[in-house]
């Protein structure tokens, strides 16, 4: 068992969007990806079975799942899509979300 401090992971890039590994194992992997206001995180699909789960933590964005299908997404929103559905975020403010992905990729 082991502890995560999100508080801990709160570093931004100031081009866009920072990556910070929090858990990776042979059955999930957890991100943390921290996006200054204005980043994308780019829609895109990963071509296996699996599911994900995008939280947003803090900040105010969008989720994306195509060019055309967008959702707000705000400090306590989740998405949970298929791997294989196209999806991405855009940050309206500084937002860092909190990816989980199964199995891990």
């Amino acid at each position: 068992m082991r502890k995560i401090d999100l508080d801990g992971t709160r570093e931004f890039n100031p081009l866009g969007m920072k990556a910070i590994v929090l858990h990776d194992s042979e059955y999930f992997k957890i991100l943390n990806f921290n996006l200054k206001a204005g980043a994308l995180f780019p829609i895109h699909s990963h071509d296996l079975d699996g599911q994900l789960s995008i939280l947003v933590i803090e900040g105010e964005g969008l989720f994306l799942a195509d060019n055309e299908v967008t959702m707000p997404a705000k400090t306590g929103g989740m998405l949970i899509a298929e791997i294989r559905e196209p999806h991405g975020v855009k940050a309206t403010t500084d937002m860092r979300i909190v990816v989980t992905i199964a199995p891990p990729i």
